[in-house]
């Protein structure tokens, strides 16, 4: 197990500051639906270029997060419309560029309206979080097509997506899984959250049993979900390979109503959750989360959330990762 850093624009100071703290992985904002230079996507040029400027810093690109939703041009492609096929052919035409240039994850999601967030909230001494509460949002956000939109429809078009993703993928050698609905919400819009609950991701692994058809952890939402346990979700995933990576954040409570945390601060028991993941078998990496903002902060280059409270959180989860590795060693907890 160790961190890495999520970043939008891996640029030298972003690069040489992982590189001083000590964190050896790097995963990139980018993927399908990302124009390349002077061109309509990015290509296998493209992701070799991106992956050899991570490398001379020596530094590891671990994955790729992000890419075709919530762009409204792949609508077709979520709620199978008629440029589906075609649509798709483009993403996994760019999913291929992306494996074959060695890239081996690629973090994605399925909300056609992005995450969602009502407004900020002061926590621990001050510093500013995002909160989310439904009602609030249902009060003030219109229908985003302008009708409520069908679950089982949304349902048959991502399983036709993975039907045609996974064996590529495989080809190639890049694992691709899905981020939770944030927040997981019955719909946003008039826009079913398909990703949230644990019956959703139990129902997607077994669209097409693979080990490059996984999950991107993002544990903040995990958490979120109403009338589930996070731990028993980390246990069930992370056992059966299907934990790409984690976003490693704290919450502090569930939805409908709930605010980010200092990683040290919300509901979830981080040690134990780290236990949980290092007992399941999980080998992978952890990236700090929507931090927030602090007195006199700046926001960390290409990044959501405050410079120094990104760096507090990921000196938090290398000493975490070490506590619970430690364990191990000397066969017991560590206090």
């Amino acid at each position: 197990m160790e961190p890495a850093v999520a970043i939008s624009n891996p640029n030298d100071e972003v690069l040489q500051t992982a590189a001083q703290f000590g964190i050896k992985n790097i995963v990139v904002y980018s993927g399908p639906g990302t124009p390349g230079r002077n061109k309509p996507r990015q290509d296998f040029s493209d992701y070799v270029a991106l992956r050899m400027r991570i490398e001379s810093y020596g530094l590891n690109l671990v994955a790729i997060e992000g890419g075709f939703s919530p762009s409204r041009k792949y609508d077709d492609v979520i709620f199978g419309g008629p440029k589906q096929d075609e649509l798709i052919e483009e993403l996994v035409a760019e999913v291929r560029d992306m494996g074959n240039a060695g890239i081996p994850i690629w973090g994605y999601n399925w909300m056609p309206n992005s995450w969602g967030r009502a407004y900020p909230t002061y926590i621990r001494g001050g510093a500013m979080a995002t909160g989310y509460d439904w009602d609030w949002e249902q009060d003030r956000r219109p229908l985003t097509f302008g009708r409520e939109m069908d679950e089982d429809t949304m349902w048959a078009a991502l399983e036709y997506w993975i039907k045609a993703v996974t064996p590529v993928a495989e080809e190639v050698g890049i694992r691709c899984g899905i981020h939770p609905e944030d927040p997981p919400v019955p719909q946003r819009a008039g826009v079913p959250g398909l990703f949230r609950n644990f019956a959703a991701f139990k129902r997607l692994i077994e669209v097409v049993p693979s080990d490059y058809n996984a999950i991107e952890f993002c544990q903040g939402t995990f958490s979120e979900m109403p009338g589930e346990d996070i731990y028993e979700m980390i246990e069930y995933f992370a056992s059966r390979n299907k934990v790409l990576y984690v976003h490693f954040r704290n919450v502090s409570g569930k939805a409908p109503k709930f605010n980010e945390e200092f990683i040290n601060n919300g509901y979830v028991d981080m040690k134990r959750a780290m236990r949980t993941y290092r007992d399941a078998g999980y080998t992978g990496t952890f990236i700090d989360d929507h931090c927030p903002i602090m007195l006199d902060d700046t926001t960390f280059p290409g990044n959501l959330g405050g410079y120094r409270s990104r760096l507090f959180a990921q000196g938090y989860i290398q000493g975490l990762i070490e506590s619970v590795e430690k364990e191990l060693e000397y066969g017991g907890p560590v206090r």
